[in-house]
């Protein structure tokens, strides 16, 4: 059934299944906490949201050269299951911090400012550790439908969020992201044991990366390719924050109390994972492998600026809704695994610690950046209209570095820059 909708090899079945497991415990666990991230960290109100993200991002500037470290001396199938271990520890201490009430404020906080890096990690992981299994000609078959396992996660988990934060309280959700979690870490073993016995990897592929702390920052400087990947996470970040900030300033307004709002949240996830899955369904194998990764990678953008003069013009939950929903799917069905691809042609150290720094560092230095420019403009008296014109100017930057990536993977291989296979899939482009 399965090679009906995907072009997977009777070897790689297994994988691709696994995978897409681990991806959807992953995202779902995520979906989960994320409306209860919202609505502890800002208790309903905008204004602490500025702080949080730059709190985030110097905790970020902390845990990244840390993560460098561990990953220069271990090998992956340590490093995974002792990275995903130590944030489910981290959880089990909140949940239990938030149950008995020990400094609720705070520990809202803590646990707004944790998560906002737990995401980002575990998901950068995944898509490291997905570019170092499969080969290059793979991910382009393949990547595609093992995205899919996330958006089906993100599906699920706000929908549980929905049904279920009022009768259980949106503390006690938190418990099921400890299982899936879990579920996670077993993925990652199994998915290492299939590379070294079916993918038959040197063991060089599953060593210790080695290198230096801060190679991850150095390869960026000196990659204009890395430093464009950069850029587009940087942008991409940046306007999701004006969007952000927007969704929090609108539930507000409609919101009775913090469930009303958690459940809130949770319903708007739901759309946004929605469109994103039957966008993969429907449409995204199909696109890429016709138009190419530069037609993929600039949907996004195309459609932020058009959400945003559309939210400019009538500033209303629902627009948001929509505008958000169509955004999401096209960055999740359509640029992200694009992204992910482009990711599978340069070195391990680049995959792990580049794209670590990227995904992390860059995405909530973002975050700060552009959150503290919207209280400025806002201070200012700019309007929620104005604050969405301002971010249009970003998304058409953001859309010229996609196309300068998607140029300079059809310069580097020499093929259109497509899904579809590009190379053997028994040569792998590192």
């Amino acid at each position: 059934m399965l090679k009906r909708f995907v072009d997977v090899r009777d070897e790689e079945v297994g994988a691709v299944l696994g995978s897409f497991l681990y991806f959807f415990t992953l995202m779902c666990g995520y979906a989960i906490l994320k409306p209860i991230r919202t609505e502890l960290g800002t208790a309903g109100s905008v204004k602490d949201l500025p702080e949080l993200y730059t709190a985030t991002f110097l905790v970020m500037l902390a845990v990244v050269p840390a993560f460098s470290a561990v990953v220069a001396r271990w090998p992956r199938r340590v490093v995974i299951p002792l990275v995903y271990r130590f944030f489910l520890l981290c959880l089990l201490v909140l949940f239990a911090l938030l149950k008995l009430e020990v400094a609720p404020v705070l520990v809202s906080r803590v646990f707004f400012v944790w998560l906002s890096v737990y995401n980002l990690f575990v998901v950068s992981i995944f898509w490291s550790f997905m570019s170092d299994v499969f080969a290059s000609g793979q991910g382009k078959r393949l990547f595609g439908f093992i995205a899919a396992g996330g958006t089906t996660g993100m599906l699920v988990g706000p929908f549980l969020v929905g049904r279920l934060a009022k009768p259980l309280g949106p503390v006690n959700l938190i418990l099921i992201t400890v299982v899936l979690l879990e579920v996670s870490t077993q993925c990652v073993r199994r998915l290492a044991n299939w590379a070294h016995d079916v993918q038959h990897q040197p063991p060089a592929a599953e060593g210790p990366v080695g290198g230096g702390v801060l190679a991850g920052l150095r390869l960026i400087m000196t990659s204009p390719f890395l430093l464009a990947l950069g850029l587009q996470v940087l942008l991409y970040a940046a306007t999701s924050t004006f969007i952000n900030f927007q969704e929090v300033r609108l539930v507000s307004e409609v919101g009775k109390d913090a469930a009303h709002r958690t459940a809130l949240y949770g319903d708007i996830d739901f759309y946004v994972q929605l469109a994103t899955l039957l966008l993969q369904a429907l449409v995204t194998g199909r696109f890429i492998s016709r138009l190419g990764l530069g037609a993929a990678m600039a949907v996004a953008p195309v459609l932020t600026a058009l959400g945003f003069l559309g939210l400019a013009a009538v500033p209303v939950l629902g627009v948001l809704i929509a505008f958000k929903s169509v955004r999401g799917a096209s960055h999740y069905a359509l640029e992200r695994p694009s992204r992910e691809i482009l990711f599978t042609t340069v070195d391990r150290e680049a995959r792990y610690k580049s794209k670590s720094f990227i995904d992390t560092v860059v995405y909530r230095g973002s975050d700060t950046v552009s959150g503290w420019l919207q209280e400025g403009l806002k201070a200012l008296g700019m309007s929620m209209t104005g604050l969405s014109l301002v971010a249009v100017p970003l998304a058409g930057l953001w859309l010229a570095v996609s196309l300068y990536l998607a140029r300079h993977q059809r310069k580097q291989t020499g093929t259109p820059a497509t899904l579809g296979p590009a190379v053997p899939d028994n040569v792998p482009a590192r």
